[in-house]
């Protein structure tokens, strides 16, 4: 298969134009005719990563976020983005990102989490319009769903930090109410609180969250902030577990890497 046919089947799954504008989304570096050898999968195509598919015969890195965001005005390797790059064209490595139009989804990152902590009854958080009648499936940012055995809030962030496989959750201060509803937003998601309110969720689950973001509980939802790099690192299986039956035996190779670039002294 060849790299075209690779994206224009991830393109099915989740549209470029449901991507935000601020993004950078699709084939950053390659040729599309070119006949791929193998998928890397990853979270960013970091020069790390750009040698490990070197180093296990792929030619194409389908990362979920784009290493080429705000733009680049030279290719010099001052520094991670420009190194990343140039080792990819030298070695014929193309680049492509598959970020917010997964996120927007339903049944994308916010999907998967949502999956592995066994929510039910999912639906958008936060719909986002889109007078298309290709799109089947709704859009939007986040997702929301219910437990089918409602938590205490310790025992529910437990289950997350479980399930997750996570070393810390910063979290505003506890309610005292059980928690039923859940709502999360993979990757930065502190735009969203207002439609966690609004929706009347127990808990609001995402990354990046502020010092003055953890006011806006108000004592009326429990935030928790489960770590950028956690909360999506499931969207590798996601993108694998998508294509192993559609890319026609193309090698599929899922990064044994952790980028993850935030350290956590214990």
């Amino acid at each position: 298969m060849t790299i075209q046919e690779i994206t224009k089947l991830l393109e099915i799954w989740a549209p470029l134009r449901l991507a935000e504008s601020y993004d950078n989304p699709g084939l950053l570096t390659g040729d599309p005719a070119t006949k791929v050898t193998g998928i890397l999968i990853c979270l960013d195509s970091t020069e790390e990563v750009v040698q490990e598919a070197i180093d296990k015969g792929c030619n194409l890195i389908v990362a979920h976020h784009p290493i080429i965001f705000s733009g680049l005005k030279k290719l010099n390797g001052a520094n991670y983005v420009e190194r990343a790059v140039i080792r990819a064209i030298r070695h014929g490595i193309a680049l492509y990102a598959f970020h917010t139009n997964l996120d927007n989804i339903l049944n994308g990152v916010n999907y998967k989490i949502a999956n592995l902590l066994g929510l039910h009854d999912m639906y958008v958080l936060q719909p986002h319009p889109v007078d298309d009648p290709a799109l089947i499936m709704p859009n939007g940012s986040g997702i929301i769903g219910g437990l089918i055995k409602p938590l205490s809030e310790k025992d529910f962030l437990q289950h997350v930090k479980n399930t997750l496989q996570l070393k810390v959750i910063r979290h505003s201060a506890f309610t005292g109410k059980p928690v039923s509803r859940v709502a999360l937003c993979g990757g930065s998601g502190r735009f969203l609180i207002p439609a966690a309110h609004k929706t009347k969720a127990d808990v609001y689950l995402t990354s990046d969250l502020k010092y003055h973001d953890f006011f806006d509980a108000e004592g009326r939802i429990l935030l928790g902030d489960i770590g950028h790099f956690e909360s999506e690192r499931h969207t590798i299986d996601l993108i694998h577990d998508y294509l192993i039956d559609k890319s026609d035996g193309t090698p599929l190779v899922k990064t044994s890497l952790i980028t993850n670039p935030v350290q956590y002294f214990l």
